[in-house]
C-alpha cells in the first residue's frame, strides 16, 4: 500500500484487509516481545489496528512510512497497557491480605449503619443550629459540662447559656421529634 492510500483503511474494508495482512505479523512480534500473556498480546494487536483505523485520517506521508506510524501506535497501545497493569497491581496490593466481607459481615455493618441513623440525623440538626446555641448544646450534651461550666467556657452569663440551651433544645425537638421527649444527657455515657 502506498503511503498516500493509507487513509482509505478507515473506509474501505479491502484496503484495511490488505494493510492488516501486510503488517499484522510485525505488530504481533512487537507486542509479544513486550507482554507475556498470549491473550493480552492478541488483544493489544487488535487494539493497534483499531487505533490505526481511528487515526487513519490523521496520517501524513511526510511524517514517515505507514509501518513506522503503525509501530508508533503499537508503542502507545503497549505503554497504555503497562500503565493499566501497574494501576491494577497497585490496587491489588492495597487489598491483598484483606478478607472479603461475607453476608454476615454485611448484615452486621448494615445494622450498625441503621443504628447510627438517628445519631446522623441529630448531628445534622445540631450543625444547623446557630453558633452560640450549638456551642452551648455541644458542651452540655456531648462534653458533659453543666450549664454554669459551659457558660464559663464560652465566657457568657449563666442565664445566656440557659437561654441558648433552651433554644437549641426547642429547635432540635421541632426538627427531630413529634413530642417533648428530647432530654439532654451526655452522649459520651451512652
Amino acid at each position: 500500500m502506498r503511503p498516500d492510500e493509507l487513509p482509505r483503511i478507515a473506509e474501505d474494508p479491502a484496503a484495511f484487509e490488505a494493510f492488516y495482512r501486510e503488517h499484522v505479523e510485525a505488530i504481533l512480534r512487537f507486542v509479544t516481545r513486550r507482554v507475556d500473556d498470549p491473550h493480552v498480546a492478541a488483544d493489544l494487536t487488535a487494539e493497534v489496528f483499531l487505533a490505526a483505523i481511528d487515526g487513519a485520517a490523521t496520517y501524513r506521508p511526510a511524517a514517515g512510512a505507514p509501518v513506522a506510524w503503525l509501530f508508533g501506535i503499537a508503542r502507545n497501545v503497549v505503554s497504555s497497557e503497562w500503565r493499566r497493569a501497574a494501576r491494577e497491581r497497585r490496587a491489588h496490593a492495597q487489598i491483598q491480605g484483606r478478607r472479603l466481607l461475607d453476608d454476615d459481615d454485611v448484615a452486621r455493618i448494615q445494622e450498625r449503619i441503621d443504628a447510627q441513623a438517628r445519631a446522623r440525623e441529630l448531628h445534622a440538626a445540631v450543625v444547623g443550629l446557630p453558633e452560640g446555641e450549638r456551642a452551648v448544646f455541644e458542651l452540655i450534651a456531648l462534653d458533659g459540662l453543666s450549664t454554669p461550666e459551659a457558660a464559663a467556657v464560652l465566657r457568657i452569663r449563666k442565664v445566656t447559656a440557659r437561654v441558648r440551651l433552651h433554644r437549641a433544645r426547642t429547635a432540635l425537638r421541632g426538627e427531630l421529634f413529634d413530642d417533648d421527649s428530647l432530654t439532654i444527657t451526655p452522649l459520651m455515657e451512652a
